[in-house]
Order: structure tokens, then sequence, then C-alpha cells
């Protein structure tokens, strides 16, 4: 879906129609050196979320006090806990088993031992649906502990804990909490074991999201228990540590490889995309931790293209394009850290949204046609620059897509004289010099009267600069871009040999990828 937009100029052939051709032609993804090494950084990134676990842990005040090391536990003293947990005289005493054993399993040898016990998972089990809140949670940790695990036989072992844990995910889960000191299960909440209840779906989020993780086999299993229904009651959870634990377990189950057959299906006819959208919508009720979790989820989606359609139907780009304009606005008002984890995703879904064709029939939402998007987008690549420089190809791909095909976001990225500030950015790296070229090609192929806006002040010196590279995808559209202005703007030929423009095309005429374009180039400006 990141396709790049190149070139490929022919001998001879060189009107503005078989530019045209070419160019769409190229549109639908030939990918050249730099492309490529952008797609490369894309899977790397992909892969290290995918393979991500986190690990919570939450001290009680008690445990600060205790200052206790973790200690390597043997079969006795796992033992001797899970029998105190289950039939200890006191509450307390059961509570601080689980405490103990927990910090035991920090340890991989303690992790093997207690999956080694027969029953040791079915105790944890049996404490997790028990009628005391405390001591639902501790299994619940012990169990986190556990899906944290870099053994995949460790986590694997924790299979017999997925309906339950899913429990707590659906509205059932307060059967659970308000069984509390003899409760009534249809007693109303407590706050305070509401709070539990919250920090225990919180864990259990985190806990399936390691799982999701680990194997297919879990996801498998998963599924026909209901894990998207249960994360879709989930949803509408207040608490935020909740709903942040729970974009985490559905961008693992997102990741998948067997998501776009298996399971986005499933996620895209649940109410799970309607609540995403949103939870991304701007405002003083937006959490950052919460969008940033399901900006990636979107991504996630989008890049399956199983029905990006809907997706549009629900509003995306109404709600991405909002949250452009609010990230623009949020980094100009604070040096908050963050922000950019959340225009990283934001920046991909609306780029690939861009392209499909439910747009093109429709055409782009009113929100992302207001100039205020370009304006918006460049006061991000000012942010990335200083801040984040990885980030500019995400937003540079953003602005070739909605230049590529649209007049009006030509005009304005001229109107507000962003020309300059684009060109300025040709000397960051190969892949930005790339993308920026073609953004201006993008803007010079729309005619006579764009290239007559473009040509003064520092286009020609910069195009000139860049065929001093050695990058090919770089040089190429360098040449395509000069080309284009050969054709549409009168002396910009005589001006480009005035420079010694010849002399910059030597260097390149034994070049494979590039002799044809050269050559073409050269006849062009001869011919003036």
């Amino acid at each position: 879906m990141w396709s790049q937009r190149q070139g490929r100029l022919r001998p001879l052939r060189c009107g503005v129609e078989e530019l045209r051709r070419r160019r769409r032609e190229q549109e639908a993804g030939a990918m050249g050196e730099g492309a490529r090494e952008v797609a490369a950084l894309r899977k790397a990134r992909r892969e290290q979320q995918l393979v991500s676990k986190r690990l919570l842990r939450d001290e009680t005040s008690e445990e600060a006090e205790e200052a206790c090391v973790a200690v390597i536990l043997g079969e006795a003293e796992i033992q001797q806990f899970l029998r105190l947990a289950q039939r200890g005289p006191e509450e307390k005493e059961r509570e601080q088993a689980l405490v103990s054993l927990r910090r035991g399993l920090q340890h991989p040898e303690t992790q093997q031992t207690f999956i080694r016990l027969e029953g040791s998972i079915r105790t944890l089990v049996g404490l997790l649906t028990s009628n005391q809140a405390l001591l639902q949670l501790g299994a619940a940790r012990c169990l986190h502990e556990l899906s944290h695990s870099e053994q995949s036989a460790v986590a694997e072992a924790c299979l017999p804990a997925t309906s339950y844990l899913l429990t707590y995910l659906s509205g059932h889960s307060a059967d659970f909490i308000t069984l509390e000191d003899g409760g009534a299960p249809s007693s109303p909440a407590r706050p305070e074991t509401a709070l539990l209840l919250s920090c225990s779906q919180e864990l259990c989020l985190y806990t399936l999201g390691n799982l999701i993780v680990e194997s297919e086999a879990v996801r498998r299993q998963l599924l026909p228990q209901g894990i998207v229904p249960a994360l879709a009651a989930c949803i509408q959870s207040p608490h935020l540590t909740v709903l942040e634990a729970l974009g985490y377990a559905l961008a693992q189950l997102l990741q998948a490889k067997e998501a776009p057959e298996k399971i986005i299906p499933s996620v895209l006819g649940s109410t799970l995309p309607q609540h995403m959208l949103q939870l991304l919508q701007p405002g003083p009720k937006l959490s950052l931790g919460v969008a940033v979790e399901f900006a990636w989820c979107l991504h996630y989606i989008i890049c399956s293209q199983v029905n990006n359609a809907l997706l549009i139907t629900h509003g995306a780009l109404s709600t991405l394009g909002l949250l452009l304009l609010d990230l623009a606005g949020a980094v100009q008002r604070t040096e908050d850290a963050g922000l950019e984890l959340l225009a990283c995703p934001v920046l991909r879904c609306l780029s690939n949204l861009l392209t499909e064709a439910a747009v093109e029939a429709v055409g782009v939402h009113p929100q992302l046609r207001d100039e205020r998007v370009v304006a918006a987008l460049f006061i991000l690549l000012d942010f990335f620059l200083q801040k984040q420089p990885s980030l500019l190809p995400e937003g540079l791909w953003l602005l070739n897509n909605l230049t590529a095909n649209s007049p009006s976001f030509c005009t304005s990225l001229l109107s507000l004289d962003l020309t300059e500030p684009l060109l300025q950015l040709l000397s960051v790296s190969n892949v930005v010099s790339g993308l920026v070229l073609t953004v201006l090609c993008n803007v010079a192929e729309k005619g006579p009267a764009y290239c007559q806006r473009l040509w003064p002040g520092p286009l020609l010196p910069s195009l000139l600069d860049t065929l001093a590279f050695s990058d090919t995808v770089v040089v190429g559209q360098s040449l395509e871009l000069l080309q284009l202005l050969f054709l549409y703007q009168p002396g910009a030929a005589q001006a480009f040999l005035q420079r010694s423009g010849l002399q910059a095309l030597q260097r390149h005429e034994e070049v494979a990828q590039l002799q044809d374009r050269v050559r073409a180039l050269q006849q062009t400006a001869l011919r003036g």
C-alpha cells in the first residue's frame, strides 16, 4: 500500500501524455532502492512490535515495606504456597502466599518448575474464579508473570486459563467481584471493588496480549472462546488503563499472520471499529496512551485491506484528518515527548486510506480538502526534523498521496509558500530526498501554471545538487522533475544549460538504470 510513484523517462518520447502515462503506471507500486529501504524499516518495526511483551507490576505497600528479594522456588515451596493460597487459615495469609509465589515466578527456573507440577495451573485458575477479589487479583498476577516468559512452553501452559481470563472482559466479570464478602452477584460493586475489577481487567488484557504473541495455538483457542466479543464488551470501560491494555492486546491479535483471513473480518463485524474511532476523536477526553494503541490497531486493519471501505463509511478519514490537525496544534503548544508515537500510525492510516478505490469514488472528505491539512502536515514535518527525523518519510508519504491526484492540494502547497521548506529536506537522507522529489513531480505534473509557481527561487540549484547524488532513485526523480519543467516552463531548459546542467548529467550516462532517461533529458534540453 505504500507505493512510490517513480517516473521512467524514455528517449524521444517526452510528451505530456507520455509522462502522465508512465507516472500512472508506476503508481501501482514499482519500488526502487529507496522505497525498499523504507519498506524494510517498516517491516522491522512491525516485527519488533509483534514480538514485544509487556510486564505490568504494581507492588502493594505491604510488599514495598517487606522489601523482599525474589528467590528461585523449588517444588516443595511452590506446593506450599499453592496450598496456603487455597486453604490458608486467614485471608491475609492466602493473599501473601500468592505474592510470594508471584515473586518466585519472575525467575525462569521457577517458571519451569511450576509448569511441571501437576495441577499448578489448575490451582491458579481455581483461585482466579474464587469469591475473594484479592485472591483473584493475586492469581491473575501470577498468570501474568508466566505469560511474560520468554519460554514458549511456559506461556502455552497457561492455555487452560484463557477462557477464564476472557470472562473478566465480558459483562459477567462483575459477578466474580461482587461476590466478595458473600454479596449476591446482582449487588452493586463498591468503589474499591470497581477498582479491583479494573485492575483485574488490565492484568488479564496484558496477559492475553502476551499469550497472543507467543503462538498460533493460543490464538486458535482464543478465537472460538470469543476474544473478539469480549474485547468489544471491554472497550466500553471508563478506565483509561483498561482501554490502553485492550489496545495492546488487540494490536497483538491484529498483527498475527493469519489475521487477514481469520481475525480481522470478525473485528470488522463487531462494534470495535466504531469505538476505536470514537477513542481517536480529538478533544479534552483524548488520552495519548489509549489513542496510540488504537491508532496502531487501525493501521494493522487498514494494511490488511480486508474491508477499508467499511472504515471509510464509519468516518475514519474525517476522524484521522481532525486528529492530524489536533496533533499539529499540540506539537506547537508542548514539548511533551510521545506525540510522535501517535503521529506515526495516524499518518500511515491516512496515507493508506487515500489509496482506496472507495475514496477515489466518493472523493476526499471535506475535512481533508482544507489547506489546513497541508499546513498541519508541514508543522509535523518540522517537528520530526527537530525531534524524530526517522518519521519524515511517514509525513512525506501522506503528502505524496494527497498531491498525487489532487490539484487543490498542490495549489495549497504553493499558496502557502512551502516549496522552499520542502527543498530544505533534500539533505536529510536519500529516502527523504526521493519522496520530496516525488511530491514536487506531483505538483509539476499538474501543468504550466503549477510549474510557473514552482520555478522561481532555489528549485533549479537544488535539482542540480541532487544530480551529484549517487542514489539512482533520487537522481531518477530529479530527471523526471526536470523533464516536466522543460515541457511546461519556458526558459527552464536554457537556464539548465547555462548552469552547466549537461555536465552534471554526464556522470550518470553509463548508469544502467538512468542512461535512457539521461539521454532523453539531454535531447529535450538541447531542443530548448
